[in-house]
């Protein structure tokens, strides 16, 4: 129960400084709000390997690293785009500098929730 608190804490705390970066008055730009498509897409590949492949041998498996491979390049461009925003003037340093602040959170958040649901007891994300 603590962690899923915390979890849903922790995503509260990073959603916060996204519109914080889009909506504070000096920076009213809501370009950044096209990180959401990166955090929606981000735990897509992993779900979908875990499905596909079989735990049981210890061995390295190309479906799981492909997957790991690909929410990589996902985290990347979220951390990316902020950046190529302000470069191209779109938006400012300030709401950049949130909008990191809030990718940072968030995605330590998905992490979190895959680590502390990855086990196989009763109490499964992979029941859904």
């Amino acid at each position: 129960v603590v962690a899923l608190i915390s979890l849903s804490f922790g995503g509260a705390v990073g959603l916060m400084f996204l519109m914080l970066g889009c909506a504070l008055p000096q920076y009213n730009q809501y370009w950044p709000l096209f990180v959401l498509f990166f955090y929606i897409l981000s735990p897509i590949p992993y779900c979908i390997a875990r499905r596909l492949v079989d735990d049981t041998d210890a061995t390295s498996n190309a479906c799981k690293e492909l997957a790991i491979f690909l929410t990589t390049g996902i985290v990347v461009s979220a951390f990316g785009l902020p950046i190529v925003f302000a470069r191209a003037e779109l938006i400012y340093w300030g709401a950049c500098a949130l909008v990191l602040t809030g990718n940072t959170v968030i995605f330590a958040t998905i992490l979190g929730f895959f680590l502390v649901f990855s086990s196989n007891d009763d109490f499964s994300w992979q029941q859904w």
